[in-house]
């Protein structure tokens, strides 16, 4: 995919078009400014995903029905003769979260993941779109497989057949669940800390609809690694103080499937990504004391929930 960029509507009048190189995405980024001086965000895909990048400008649209600070939608259409899509987004003013959370007093980090966890209640609230009938059965496919596919990987965990033997044993959990709308992929390294500091949200682009609690497995990985008080705040936010029981079962078994997949996922990456994987697959083991618990050790024996306080 070129970095020239042709064919959007007002590109002329644009001050200027920067790449933006942070995230995992395949998409090409850039920071814009405007003619009138307001920053954007500018997302090339190849043309080939124009329809799931069309779905996706339509679900960025309707969660910006909410009030809250986030990624909002502007344009979408053909460029560069037509090989790319793009999609014009507001830029949302702030810090990336991990850069900043661990300067603030703890007081405030636990503050910051129950405004996480609203934000994420108020997204959840949406009524989802019509999905097919068969989504729990091919969600219990999807998990079993991957974990099939660790089994077969050339890299294992010591303690692995724990977690192996609590996801098939529970699997079942699978079944009877309320389908949400979904950010997709709701970690710190998709909040800001805003000039207003309060949460803004990014980077909408696996957004769908499924499982509430399959939201919150990146918890584990991602935001418990860089602040715990940060991740007790967004589960005790979500749900206005302590989860239900059906929450901990789910929640423990996307955390040991997804454990062992992230390992195999990481492997296109290199090494040092395969390592940093199994080291947050060994935490996830500890945390849960090798699935004889469905609480982590990190939520159960925090200190009293200042939730209400």
């Amino acid at each position: 995919m070129s970095n020239h960029v042709t064919g959007i509507p007002h590109q002329k009048t644009w001050k200027k078009l920067e790449p933006v190189l942070k995230g995992w995405s395949s998409d090409l980024k850039y920071e814009v400014e405007s003619g009138d001086g307001q920053r954007l965000l500018l997302r090339l895909s190849a043309i080939e995903q124009f329809d799931a990048r069309q779905a996706e400008y339509n679900r960025v649209k309707v969660i910006n029905q909410l009030d809250f600070a986030m990624s909002r939608a502007i344009d979408f259409g053909l460029c560069n003769e037509g090989r790319n899509t793009y999609m014009l987004l507001t830029w949302v003013e702030g810090l990336p979260l991990e850069e900043c959370l661990l300067s603030l007093p703890v007081t405030q980090q636990y503050q910051l993941g129950v405004q996480a966890g609203q934000i994420l209640k108020q997204i959840h609230s949406i009524p989802p779109p019509a999905k097919h009938s068969d989504w729990e059965q091919q969600l219990r496919t999807k998990v079993l497989s991957r974990v099939e596919k660790y089994e077969s990987c050339p890299y294992r965990v010591p303690g692995d057949e724990t977690a192996i033997a609590f996801v098939k044993k529970n699997i079942g959990q699978l079944s009877n669940m309320g389908e949400v709308y979904r950010h997709g992929d709701y970690h710190i390294g998709n909040l800001l800390y805003t000039d207003q500091g309060q949460i803004g949200v990014i980077d909408f682009n696996r957004c769908d609809s499924g499982d509430y609690v399959e939201e919150f497995y990146k918890l584990q990985s991602f935001d418990r690694e860089w602040s715990i008080p940060f991740a007790r705040g967004k589960i005790d936010g979500y749900f206005e103080g302590a989860p239900p029981d059906e929450f901990w079962t789910r929640q423990a078994l996307y955390v040991a499937y997804s454990s062992l997949f992230s390992i195999v996922w990481a492997i296109p990456f290199g090494a040092s990504e395969v390592e940093g994987m199994i080291d947050r697959c060994k935490v996830a083991f500890e945390d849960y004391e090798y699935f004889k618990r469905v609480i982590p050790r990190w939520y159960a024996e925090g200190s009293e929930d200042p939730y209400n306080h």
